[in-house]
This record gives C-alpha cells, structure tokens and sequence, in this order.
C-alpha cells in the first residue's frame, strides 16, 4: 500500500510560479510511474505529468509544456511539480498519483492516489 501526500498548493497571481511536493510511503518500485493530474470545478480530470520512477524519462501535458517541470527524488520518495508561468486556466485541484504500471497517461490506470492540493490563479 502507498500512500500520498500533497503539499504546496495556494493563491498566487497570474504569472507566478508554485511548487508542489507529494511525498510517498510505502514500496515505490523501479516500475512504477509517478503522475499529477489536476481536476478544474466542472471539468474532468486532466493529466498533468508522469515521471518514471527508475529513470529520468517524463511524458507533459501539451497544455503545460515549457511551464511545468516534473521531478523526483527517490533518496526522500518525493515527487514534484515545478509550475511557472501560471495562468487562471491552471486553477484546479492537483493530485499525486502512482501506477504500478509504469508510465502512464490515463488515469485510470493509477493505483494509488493522494487527497489533493488547491492551486488558485488570480488574473
């Protein structure tokens, strides 16, 4: 079992930059992938980012390319999201999620899920 802890979302105004951490516990395997997702009111859930755990290979989102970052340290079984340049569009509710399955885009086939952290952008 794994479980997944967010941390970092906030207000910040359109243009700033957010970081945002998920910290894991439990077995992450070389196999696994480490995605976020966001979910906006009234939209369905988006794929963010994925990063595979064994390897430095990370898949973005078109709608975030060149602002997001994601990244991990496996010494503290961290994932992150380095989110710059933010508009009001990115406004959501951001998750943490792992697949036992390696990378993956559909976030139907995660595993495990965190509780979510709030980002908000004010124009």
């Amino acid at each position: 079992q794994v479980q997944l802890v967010e941390a970092g979302g906030r207000l910040v105004q359109a243009g700033g930059s957010l970081r945002l951490s998920c910290a894991a516990s439990g077995p992450i395997f070389r196999n696994y992938g480490m995605g976020w997702f966001r979910q906006a009111p009234g939209k369905e859930r988006e794929f963010v980012a994925v990063i595979s755990w064994s390897s430095d290979g990370t898949l973005i989102a078109d709608s975030v390319k060149g602002r997001f970052t994601i990244s991990k340290d496996n010494a503290k079984n961290t994932l992150y999201l380095q989110m710059n340049s933010l508009k009001p569009e990115d406004t959501a509710v951001y998750y943490c999620a792992v697949a036992k399955g390696g990378v993956m885009l559909d976030g139907r086939r995660y595993d495990y899920w965190g509780q979510g952290t709030q980002v908000t952008v004010s124009s």
